[in-house]
């Protein structure tokens, strides 16, 4: 297990943050863990013949170990709530050389007990390594998740933003923190994470001490947690909320007679999507119309006091009000 120990001010300072490099580093792990995330599987079937036809392909599956850990180096702490992935690329390209070994070896070395090939031929030259991983990653992204996969998922992740800053304005950190991941433990001011099995780890205890916690949700884990070495940076990642919901049919179903009588087709369709916040581009693409279109509804669906909506960051995500999901029973 590993224990935060947490302030007064290192709770106040306490953030989230999604990463859209940290989703492309640990979604590596469907093309040889597939039945780890099952909810993910038909997404990276559909993109099985970009990702074999990647120049890097063999070089991104080294980088998962046997147990799916994968080198910190390549997940660096996000330093906004949503950082461009094209920042989080060049923060990856500055990781100092002399780090690149150490963090293959913690995540290689005590499991599977030697690096993979890929790899140790870049032992000698870790700055160049490093440079082929992050092209590797960078074309990886742009071909395979950029196009459709991550509009979904970032809707997902903001999703789960928006219900755990509600949580934790209504309930405090007791409530956040028994609700977000069930290997989480908080009492007394210390934050635990109870590994499903031991794990031979360089720290168990971590004072984050001024630095700032930050909260990561992804939809690639399946409980709470956070780097190789723990001391490096007070990061945890958490398995995101609505994530399950990736795998469901991304259209709406069919709206009832009478709900469509009341409002139309397009806005009964629009209002059964609500169920959990989206944004308009997110709604747009799922119903296959113009986001303008999406915006208009919107308008005509907030005046009547059926959605809500609230901005997170640079998005304004919607979702059904208590009105609105009365009537959608």
């Amino acid at each position: 297990m590993i224990r935060f120990h947490l302030a007064l001010a290192d709770l106040a300072s306490t953030s989230f943050a999604c990463s859209a490099l940290q989703e492309a580093t640990l979604s590596l792990r469907m093309w040889d863990h597939p039945g780890s995330y099952v909810e993910q599987t038909p997404w990276f079937r559909r993109m099985r013949p970009d990702f074999e036809a990647l120049r890097g392909r063999e070089l991104l599956r080294s980088l998962v170990a046997s147990n799916r850990f994968t080198p910190d180096f390549l997940t660096p702490r996000p330093t906004t709530t949503w950082p461009d992935v094209e920042d989080e690329l060049a923060a990856l390209r500055a990781t100092p050389p002399d780090l690149v070994l150490p963090d293959l070896e913690r995540a290689f070395l005590p499991h599977d007990r030697v690096l993979p090939a890929l790899l140790r031929e870049g032992r000698d030259d870790p700055e160049a390594l490093l440079d082929r991983i992050a092209e590797a990653l960078a074309e990886y992204w742009e071909r395979c998740l950029a196009p459709a996969w991550w509009p979904r998922a970032r809707s997902v992740l903001q999703a789960d933003l928006v219900y755990r800053a509600r949580m934790l304005a209504e309930g405090g950190a007791d409530a956040l923190f028994a609700d977000l991941a069930h290997r989480l433990r908080w009492a007394d001011g210390t934050l635990t994470i109870q590994w499903d099995q031991p794990l031979a780890l360089a720290r168990d205890h971590v004072d984050v001490d001024g630095r700032g916690l930050v909260l990561v949700p992804t939809c690639f884990a399946r409980g709470a947690s956070t780097f190789i070495d723990p001391g490096a940076t007070p990061v945890i990642t958490y398995p995101a909320r609505g994530r399950a919901t990736m795998a469901e049919n991304l259209r709406p179903p069919p709206a009832a007679p009478a709900l469509a009588r009341l409002l139309g087709g397009p806005r009964a369709r629009l209002l059964l999507l609500l169920d959990e916040p989206a944004s308009t581009t997110e709604l747009a693409r799922r119903l296959d119309v113009t986001p303008g279109a999406v915006s208009q509804h919107l308008r005509v669906l907030s005046d009547a006091r059926l959605v809500n909506r609230a901005r997170h960051g640079r998005v304004v995500l919607y979702a059904r009000s208590a009105l609105g999901d009365e009537l959608c029973a």
